[in-house]
């Protein structure tokens, strides 16, 4: 799978633009996952411009290319799960990896709010979406992660607990990355 063959694809699940709402749509497991990376304006902003330029994917392990750069509605994305990770890190291109392709169904563009949404298309292993903000408040400046998802394969149904600890896994590696990228 390459990056130009998912303008074709379609969402695999109906509630698109769901991480912006509390409800849990019906049938979807959710993670909310929030945590403090630093204090300031110059954190607020590094964090935001590492987010809205992919980066703290790249850094969390997950390797992605995108149709645009900061993401918009309909910004198609491209990561790779897996040997991809591993090979990514020793700075070689590859297409080895579990493709999982997504597009932005949001994005968040508030002076003290920053971030967007995407949701999972077809060939994705989990349909859902997926949320990631970049907040400030007078505590602090947070990343935070919301996903809603259920298994869209045959081979992450039965993998079902373990898939969610890989989620909550993936997340705290993204903020972990944007906790080094904006301090």
């Amino acid at each position: 799978m390459k990056l130009e063959d998912l303008a074709g694809l379609r969402f695999t699940y109906d509630e698109v633009g769901c991480t912006q709402y509390d409800e849990t749509p019906e049938g979807f497991h959710r993670l909310e996952y929030r945590q403090r990376i630093g204090d300031g304006d110059e954190v607020f902003q590094r964090a935001a411009d590492a987010l809205l330029t992919w980066r703290m994917h790249r850094a969390a392990g997950i390797p992605v290319t995108a149709t645009a750069t900061p993401p918009q509605v309909g910004t198609d994305s491209l990561g790779r799960l897996g040997p991809g990770m591993l090979i990514r890190r020793l700075r070689t291109q590859t297409q080895l990896g579990l493709p999982v392709p997504c597009r932005v169904v949001r994005v968040v563009n508030e002076p003290d709010r920053i971030g967007f949404a995407y949701g999972t298309l077809e060939g994705h292993p989990e349909a859902g979406e997926e949320s990631f903000l970049v907040t400030r408040d007078q505590d602090g400046v947070y990343a935070a992660i919301r996903a809603y998802s259920r298994p869209a394969t045959w081979y992450t149904h039965p993998a079902g607990p373990i898939t969610r600890k890989a989620q909550h896994y993936a997340a705290t590696r993204y903020a972990a990355a944007l906790r080094r990228l904006a301090t």
